[in-house]
Order: structure tokens, then sequence, then C-alpha cells
């Protein structure tokens, strides 16, 4: 029988179960598809925490990728055999998911099945923070932290690829080698912003700040940024921010702050596959690499949330299952 890994009450990273599992069945609009690789987020790690209110047991998992082995009876555009993924699937830490088709993205030839379950939730969150968040134009200059993670290298590259001049952050000297490496034209620790950004750029500022920590740089970010600049609080990695007065953003030259999430982004099919086919074009092409940090078979779930959470992964973490069932 087919397996997957099975949270059954909040607990660590030890609490996950395997557990044998029938087939899933899909519905009239929906795919079913053999997992070949598994995503793993933060959300992840709340949910079976207990942080998120969740009903247990749950198979966590929302972004994999694989093989179509079977279609609804309503699904136009898909046939048993294509190469899917996505970041809005269920329960994709199984050898099985449940998909529905609107919501897949078809993997194009040169992206390979661990790169194309790593980028979805991440490649998608960068495409619409450089085009549609704030569309970054070429001389921009622009702070993103993090540059070593999954979504802070996607974030260098793309911004690259858009003419801007990229500012990041890092916490050790050898997350900094691989910012640079993505292309970062500068890397500073986290307590050198906002004084060394006002510096680089002639006390200017930059024209945007793509902020996914939260509490603990929002304040930073605000001194970060130009005249008229804008703040893309798009993650709470350190906490959410608190209320604050909107007097500050006069007080700062009329900043715009926006909290976007991703869902927001894909609110429909043309959308979500205007910006799969991109991201995964650009991949497809060799112009955007995607870094997958840490691989773990399906059964050390557990091991991949510890790894998560201690903030030592750089890249993105993955899943990935053993042996299929017939």
């Amino acid at each position: 029988m087919p397996y997957a890994l099975q949270v059954p009450h909040a607990g660590g990273p030890d609490v996950f179960e395997r557990v044998e599992v029938d087939r899933p069945a899909p519905g009239p609009d929906q795919l079913l598809v053999r997992v070949a690789a598994a995503g793993v987020n933060f959300i992840e790690t709340y949910q079976r925490s207990g942080v998120y209110p969740v009903k247990y047991p749950l198979v966590p998992g929302s972004e994999g990728a694989g093989t179509v082995e079977e279609t609804g009876s309503d699904v136009h555009g898909f046939s048993v055999g294509d190469r899917v993924a996505s970041s809005q699937a269920v329960g994709s830490y199984a050898q099985y998911m449940l998909l529905d088709a609107d919501k897949a993205l078809p993997v194009p030839d040169g992206v390979d099945d661990e790169t194309a379950a790593a980028l979805p939730l991440q490649g998608l969150t960068a495409h619409y923070l450089v085009n549609d968040s704030y569309r970054v134009r070429p001389g921009d200059t622009v702070l993103t932290y993090a540059g070593a993670g999954g979504v802070g290298q996607l974030l260098i590259q793309l911004l690259k690829l858009r003419g801007a001049t990229v500012i990041t952050t890092t916490s050790t000297p050898e997350k900094a080698a691989i910012a640079r490496a993505a292309g970062a034209d500068h890397v500073l620790a986290y307590d050198e912003v906002p004084d060394r950004v006002r510096e680089l750029t002639g006390g200017r500022g930059v024209d945007v700040v793509y902020d996914g920590i939260g509490k603990d740089t929002f304040e930073d970010s605000l001194d970060a940024l130009r005249i008229r600049g804008t703040l893309v609080l798009f993650g709470g990695a350190s906490g959410q921010v608190p209320p604050f007065d909107l007097q500050q953003l006069n007080a700062h030259g009329s900043l715009t702050v926006t909290r976007p999430k991703l869902n927001d982004f894909l609110l429909d099919v043309d959308e979500r596959r205007r910006r799969g086919d991109e991201i995964f074009g650009l991949v497809a092409d060799g112009q955007l690499k995607v870094a997958i940090g840490e691989r773990f078979a399906l059964e050390d779930a557990g091991a991949a949330h510890g790894a998560l959470e201690s903030r030592a992964t750089t890249g993105k973490v993955i899943l990935v299952p053993g042996g299929q069932d017939g």
C-alpha cells in the first residue's frame, strides 16, 4: 500500500508517523500525482507544532512535483504521464498527492523533478515580488534580507535579470559567499542596516526593501528607504510587526508599505500559468538556478523539520519518497 507521513497531534519534529494509506481517488477536477519530491516550508512546522490550528491527524505539505497517474472526469489539458508541480497541492508528504487541475503547473523538459518540487512556492513568491508588489526597473537599488535562503537566492537572481543593484544581508561569512554567488552586489551583516545602506547609496536610500523577516527588521527597513520608497513586507520570520503609527510613513519621506501574500497573486488559472511558465522557463533556459540545500527521505520528515527550524539551512529543503507501490 502507499504510505504517507502523518502528524497525529501537535508536537515536536519527532511526532511524525509513517502510515499506510489508501491510494487517493481524484475528484472530477483533480489530478492524482505520484510524488517525486515534496518541498518543506515553515508553515508546515507551525501546523505540526500547533502554532497554526489544524485538524489532526494531518498529512502536511502543499508543495511538490511528480507525474500524473490519474485524471478526474472533468479534467482537460493534462494527461496521464504529464509532469506537474504546485505550491497548492494537498498532502504532499506522501507517495501520492491530490492536486486541483487548475492549480497544476506543467514542468518543462530541462527541469528535473527535485528542482520542480523546490521551485513553486519560493519561485512564484520571488516572481510576484519583483513584478507586482513593486515592479523593479533597470537602475533600481534594492535591499533584500536573508540572501542565502531559498527565496533570497531566487530574488537576487531575478533582480539582477531586471538590471537592479542588489544589497542583501546574511548571518555568516559562508552564507555571504552564497549570496554573492547568486549575484548580490553588496552583502551586509544585519546590524549594518540601515547605516551601510545609506553609505552605499550616497545617503539616498534604496528604492524598495523586500522584507521577509518582520518584527526585527521593520524599523531598519523604513530607515533604509529613499523618499517615496516602498517597503514590501512579505513575511514574519522573526515575528509579526506590531501595530504602528502611519504617521511614520510621512515622517520617513512619504513611504509606501504593502503586506502581500502569494495566494493573492495566483487568483486564477491564467495568472498561475503565466507565472509558472515564466519562472520554470527561466530555470529551463539556465537563467535561474534553484539551490536545494538538503534532501531527506520522506520517512525523515522530522529531521527535515528540525533542520529548517534550526535556521542552519541554505536553499530549499525537500523530501524524496522511497520506492513507489505498483
